[in-house]
């Protein structure tokens, strides 16, 4: 008997839907060809069923980041695929591109804060889970499951664990994975902090290739960086945490936050400290930083159509 699962739930309780996240302007083609036109299959994404296409949630995250700024509401935002969903699977296969968690016992240990921090974003902030249907299949059962090819069901799993943290998923409290970049790379948002106190928390930066990425928008933030350990943060963020929120300036306006798994529990601190947007830029502040190689090269919704 197949199990209940949260998202088969949410859809057939008319809450959400899958549709294609077309956002004005974004071109997707040069990250096909560097991997291959399948990658587009996560253009179709979850949705709430009161949001109508992608470019309104790019206007609706706008909305909260400009109202979190003007009203100092913390407004922690996070996001989620391959890695966050290994590591909550209490796998390391959490360790790709950087190294996550030093042991399965490692990761279950911190379990119980990830998901605090998880609670806090659901109330304060937004979600934002990587949810498609081709990773949204729910696993074969039977005596004979062995014969038929395994599916992605790590999108699905994902939901399922949330539901089972007491986690309610909702239209205020989740957006789309990729409507992230899309709107830390939008004019939108070079516009909203142009003049305002942002900080970088993140293993590297580069202060010339970052002014001159915003300035690409005519725009000119005022940017403070804290470094930040390259490696497991998500493990080990307790260990550091006070040192690090100490360095931050207390008039920030935003946070961009780049740490792997560990990005959710550095958004939630820093957002209730200094009652601001933090928000998980991962691939985007190796765009700033001009290494978009350190990601393996593009990524979806970063790239715009040329004039």
């Amino acid at each position: 008997m197949e199990k209940k699962r949260y998202l088969n739930e949410l859809i057939n309780r008319g809450l959400f839907r899958f549709d294609h996240l077309s956002i004005m302007n974004i071109d997707n083609g040069p990250v096909a060809k560097l991997f291959s036109n399948a990658i587009l299959e996560q253009e179709i994404c979850l949705f709430a069923n009161t949001v109508k296409s992608g470019s309104a949630y790019c206007e609706f995250l706008q909305q909260r980041v400009l109202s979190s700024m003007q009203n100092r509401r913390p407004l922690p935002v996070a996001r989620f695929a391959d890695g966050e969903y290994a590591f909550y699977s209490y796998t390391l296969g959490c360790n790709g591109l950087y190294k996550q968690a030093e042991s399965v016992a490692a990761i279950k240990k911190i379990i119980p804060l990830h998901i605090a921090a998880m609670k806090y974003l659901a109330a304060n902030g937004l979600l934002a889970p990587l949810v498609y249907p081709g990773n949204s299949h729910s696993a074969v059962g039977g005596l004979f499951s062995f014969l038929h090819p395994k599916k992605d069901s790590s999108g699905i799993d994902f939901l399922d664990f949330l539901n089972s943290a007491g986690i309610i998923f909702n239209s205020s409290d989740y957006i789309p994975f990729y409507v992230v970049y899309a709107f830390l790379t939008s004019p939108e948002f070079a516009a909203v902090i142009d003049g305002k106190k942002i900080c970088i928390l993140n293993s590297e930066y580069n202060e010339k290739s970052c002014y001159g990425w915003f300035a690409k928008s005519s725009s000119q933030p005022r940017i403070s960086y804290i470094p930040i350990p390259a490696e497991y943060v998500a493990t080990r963020w307790e260990e550091t945490k006070k040192e690090i929120l100490n360095k931050i300036p207390p008039d920030i306006d935003l946070c961009l936050a780049g740490a792997g798994v560990g990005a959710l529990l550095i958004c939630a601190d820093v957002a209730r400290t200094f009652s601001v947007p933090a928000i998980d830029a991962g691939h985007v502040l190796n765009m700033m930083n001009g290494r978009a190689d350190k990601s393996n090269g593009a990524r979806l919704y970063t790239l715009r159509k040329s004039k």
